[in-house]
């Protein structure tokens, strides 16, 4: 028999390897896919997909009785075909559905009656073999699916399976003006690099000791002239990218390292080996002795050294001091949504740390950030609130009103926590 935390016999549930707020970026998705195929291997499937009532994301139109399930990903989105098989009732095409995985985003394969919390998309196994569920499991609500299983336009080619693909469109588009924004921000647009998250800007950039607010134009010209010598043959050539890799290289190398790290995703709940293993492969990404500054995104990015020429004038550097000593406050800088449980600040306290940025609201949903974390909102001035409004109590609520500009609380708010599609600024991926 399967016991609940033992979902398939030989699939225990696809969880996160390294502690959120560390988002999945393409590695982790690359890494769910390859979950997902093996899961679901000779599984079949039937009846409807059942949503959750409380997600916000379109419900899937899609009944069979008898369908398999198969997955692809590409960057930071992973795709789910649901594929009737032959006889199976009533007629219809495959269904692609496109996932990002938001903050908190992963799939699951569990026992149909243990299904896990913050289960928002299920689909149930046809019998006689035991009732499973592949469940869409996302705690924050900010990953989204869409139907029609197209990749979201435009976002580049993914640094893992497209490389080639990948370096011809940075190369090509180095006049664009994004190009003279910091290395650090650039990369964590998607347009160029689809995959590259926060954590994996920290490693690639420490590796190639460049200061995170650098011009991205400047590190990314010297890549145009270099050209292998004529002379070298072609081992010559591979044993000289091997030994010094530029950072387009890193680029696609270092998130295969940790899709070759393997594991079954990204947080230490059930996952201890995992979350070690990625800890240990860790270089500078939070690592003691190492500094980390804001950028104008309200993203930290780690480093050594010097920050560079763009660093925010009156950004103050923080050193890691040790494993665990600034582990709240690092949860709280990188996830502006998390529920803090310090005590409330009162009028004219100050915001956040010292030297802390303003971070930039995105118009609309843009690709020119990491999508897969809300930016800080910018400084409003705090509102007295009525003591009594229901809901206003939760620390949910605590956290997001002072970051919410200067609307009034003057009606009851729900304590659910507030979805990013009731604030475009959040709804980045």
């Amino acid at each position: 028999m399967l016991g609940p935390t033992c979902c398939h016999p030989a699939f225990p549930p696809y969880r996160p390897s390294h502690p959120l707020p560390r988002m999945p970026e393409g590695p982790e998705l690359h890494l769910a896919s390859l979950y997902v195929n093996e899961a679901c291997k000779g599984l079949v499937f039937a009846g409807c997909v059942e949503k959750s009532p409380v997600s916000r994301n379109p419900e899937v139109p899609f009944e069979s009785s008898a369908y398999c399930i198969s997955s692809s990903a590409r960057g930071k989105e992973l795709r789910l075909t649901l594929s009737p098989l032959p006889g199976a009732q009533p007629p219809q095409e495959p269904l692609a559905l496109v996932f990002r995985f938001g903050m908190s985003g992963s799939f699951q394969l569990v026992p149909r009656d243990a299904l896990p919390a913050h289960a928002h998309l299920r689909f149930y196994t046809a019998p006689p073999g035991p009732p499973l569920a592949l469940c869409f499991v996302d705690i924050r609500r900010f990953g989204h699916w869409d139907l029609g299983g197209e990749w979201q336009p435009g976002r580049g080619p993914c640094v893992l399976l497209e490389y080639e693909q990948f370096r011809d469109n940075v190369l090509r588009n180095l006049a664009d003006k994004v190009f003279d924004q910091p290395i650090c921000e650039v990369l964590l647009d998607q347009r160029f690099f689809n995959g590259i998250g926060n954590y994996l800007r920290a490693e690639i950039l420490y590796r190639l000791k460049i200061p995170p607010f650098e011009k991205a134009r400047k590190v990314l010209e010297e890549l145009q002239q270099r050209r292998p010598s004529p002379e070298l043959t072609l081992s010559q050539k591979i044993r000289a990218k091997l030994q010094n890799p530029d950072l387009l290289e890193l680029c696609h190398s270092v998130p295969k390292e940790v899709v070759q790290l393997g594991g079954k995703g990204y947080g230490p709940e059930h996952g201890e080996e995992d979350f070690a293993a990625f800890r240990a492969w860790l270089q500078c990404y939070g690592v003691p002795g190492m500094s980390s500054l804001r950028d104008r995104r309200g993203r930290t990015i780690w480093f050594q050294g010097d920050p560079g020429p763009l660093a925010p004038k009156g950004g103050k550097s923080r050193k890691k001091k040790s494993k665990g000593a600034q582990q709240g406050l690092e949860h709280r800088l990188e996830d502006p949504l998390v529920p803090s449980t310090a005590p409330s600040r009162t009028r004219g306290t100050p915001r956040g740390p010292p030297g802390q940025s303003t971070a930039q609201q995105p118009e609309g949903t843009s690709l020119q950030q990491d999508p897969e974390v809300p930016p800080v909102p910018g400084k409003g001035k705090r509102r007295r609130r009525p003591a009594t409004s229901e809901g206003l109590g939760s620390p949910t609520w605590d956290k997001l009103l002072p970051d919410l500009g200067n609307k009034r609380a003057t009606q009851a708010r729900p304590t659910e926590p507030l979805h990013p599609s009731s604030r475009p600024w959040l709804l980045e991926d």
